[in-house]
């Protein structure tokens, strides 16, 4: 079974939380998927990411991501504070060690949304945590759910569709996914990732 590195100067005497990444193309519907596990499964704690990009509508620092101005973001990074980092359009998003391991040496357990390329990043640093892909039936499918969204215009649409086949492309060659699981349905699909969570959190 798959457990997350111990960290030096963490509590000792509490078992380690597990850390769940998942990961998926645009429009595999990786967000409904994650929203029922953290409704379904009390205590799961949602990873918290850092971004330079400016709070949103609602948003609150330390909540939805730890806020930082650019210059602090690259002290960080230069610093080794973060897993993983990358930029996103325009702006740095990276996933604080610090959050992960006083989350896990507490005992408790994480889940991270991070795409194909930042995941290849996390496992350097934490390699036992448990990769789940998302994946789409097929790619025509995805091209469906994104027209459904109303939310893109056809430029947009095209890029996240050819991003999806490179990133399908990268998780299969280069990935380390112990678990994939097809959103072909919606209802098998959320059963699917809760069965898969509780597995590794009640052997």
């Amino acid at each position: 079974m798959n457990r997350p590195p111990s960290r030096p100067g963490k509590n000792k005497n509490v078992e380690q939380g597990k850390i769940f990444v998942f990961s998926a193309v645009s429009g595999a519907g990786k967000t409904t998927l994650l929203n029922h596990l953290k409704d379904s499964v009390p205590g799961l704690v949602y990873s918290i990411s850092a971004t330079t990009r400016r709070p949103r509508t609602g948003e609150r620092n330390g909540v939805h991501y730890f806020f930082l101005t650019e210059d602090a973001f690259t002290r960080k990074r230069d610093a080794g504070e973060f897993a993983e980092w990358q930029t996103v359009h325009g702006h740095l998003y990276g996933t604080p060690k610090k959050f992960v391991d006083d989350v896990i040496s507490s005992g408790r357990h994480i889940i991270m949304d991070i795409d194909v390329y930042g995941k290849k990043k996390f496992d350097a640093v934490y390699p036992g945590a448990v990769g789940i892909l998302v994946l789409p039936p097929s790619l025509s499918i995805v091209e469906q759910r994104l027209r459904g969204r109303g939310t893109d215009d056809e430029p947009t649409i095209r890029l996240r569709l050819e991003n999806a086949r490179k990133e399908m492309a990268f998780a299969e060659k280069e990935g380390k996914y112990e678990h994939r699981i097809i959103n072909d349905d919606l209802e098998r699909a959320k059963n699917a990732v809760l069965e898969l969570v509780r597995k590794y959190l009640d052997p």
